[in-house]
């Protein structure tokens, strides 16, 4: 039996960290978790240290590590913070981000930079670093693979294209998009959207931001921005089709005109047993289709007028440099206001529209440059919430 591969888990109380957990318990031969981190909830921390016999916690203050220690061994080292993420994230050979938000980019660095295959279900730490991302993933043996079930269909969808720089025989990106719970709304029913309505979404099962995000298309905008910098494809090739059912996941149309697609039912199991299994798949089958069954596809353009959190993705592509990490920033607080009733459903892509009004033009070459605009932009965002 080969020795089993080192997993680091960060974000491991969340969605796709649960989920992670379900492939690894079925995987325990081949896999072995070694470090996790999580949020609030310290008790459900606790319970997967205890199953895995996991050696390292990481969380998020001090008061979170000491709490934690009255629940776990005292063999167990717990670190704290962004150092001790980004420490937890050169323990794996495997290691799979599902941190939330921004804070996951100690993580996605830590990853790169100590030549691991990282597992990337944190979107807004590639499209607000891209620059800097793209420089750690010259680590010698640094992989992405991206557990986004759109990013992960491209990328099987790529097997088998050349490898040159752009991908020259790729006509376009096709992203495909569930529509969220407000395909085909008006803007007077847009305008009267309550926090429950936009949690509601019709196909996947995910975390609040992420859900309010389909919700405004936001999510799709960021993903856009994140293919570009995943494949080094310039948004200007990559194009988002509405597609109600989430049965084809994405699609790549080759210069010659063929289209090829991935396709399963929705269930985040499968990019994510796909991201831990390479260059295997693992024997499990989440998603199968019946294709005997009978089921339909649509697909549909994006109703931008109405979703304009697109068209501010693809301008953000266009500006480059800090533009993305601008949106993504001010995009968390918006979200975040509104998830605390501070702000209408609407006023959210409001929020960030005058934030990105406010943009100065900076190619992003240190970290701390980022950090500084990442601080900037959420500024400008609080300063537009109501007071």
């Amino acid at each position: 039996m080969p020795t089993p591969q080192r997993v680091a888990l960060l974000g491991a109380t969340g969605s796709i960290g649960r989920q992670t957990l379900e492939v690894l318990r079925r995987e325990r031969a081949r896999f072995q978790l070694v470090a996790i981190s999580g949020g609030e909830r310290l008790s459900e921390l606790a319970a997967i240290q205890r199953e895995f016999a996991v050696k390292r916690v990481g969380v998020k203050t001090s008061a979170h590590r000491d709490a934690l220690a009255a629940l776990v061994p005292a063999s167990v080292e717990i670190v704290v913070g962004d150092e001790g993420l980004s420490s937890l994230a050169r323990d794996g050979d495997v290691v799979v981000n599902a941190v939330v938000g921004f804070a996951g980019l100690p993580v996605t660095i830590g990853a790169l930079e100590a030549g691991a295959r990282l597992a990337l279900a944190n979107k807004e730490s590639l499209v607000a670093a891209a620059p800097l991302v793209a420089t750690a993933r010259r680590t010698t043996g640094a992989q992405i693979v991206p557990v986004d079930s759109e990013h992960c269909a491209i990328y099987q969808c790529l097997a088998g294209a050349s490898t040159l720089p752009g991908h020259p025989d790729v006509r376009r990106l096709l992203l495909t998009a569930s529509g969220g719970p407000f395909r085909g709304w008006g803007h007077e029913q847009l305008a009267r959207v309550t926090r429950a309505d936009a949690l509601r979404h019709p196909t996947w099962s995910m975390g609040e931001k992420i859900t309010v995000d389909s919700s405004t298309l936001m999510n799709k905008g960021l993903e856009v921005l994140e293919a570009s910098a995943l494949f080094g494809v310039e948004a200007a090739r990559i194009d988002v089709v509405v597609h109600p059912q989430s049965i084809v996941h994405s699609m790549v149309e080759y210069v010659d005109g063929s289209v090829l697609a991935q396709m399963s039912r929705p269930d985040m199991r499968l990019p994510i047993a796909y991201c831990l299994g390479l260059p295997e798949r693992l024997d499990h089958a989440w998603g199968a289709m019946d294709f005997a069954s009978g089921f339909e596809l649509t697909f549909e353009a994006p109703d931008r007028d109405a979703f304009p959190a697109l068209d501010l993705a693809y301008e953000a592509a266009r500006l480059g440099g800090a533009a993305p990490a601008w949106l993504s920033a001010a995009n968390e607080v918006a979200v975040d206001a509104f998830l605390r009733d501070r702000l209408r459903w609407r006023e959210i892509v409001d929020v960030v529209a005058a934030v990105m009004d406010h943009y100065v033009a900076d190619p992003l070459n240190t970290l701390e440059a980022l950090y500084d605009n990442d601080a900037t932009a959420r500024r400008l965002a609080a300063g537009n919430l109501p007071r």
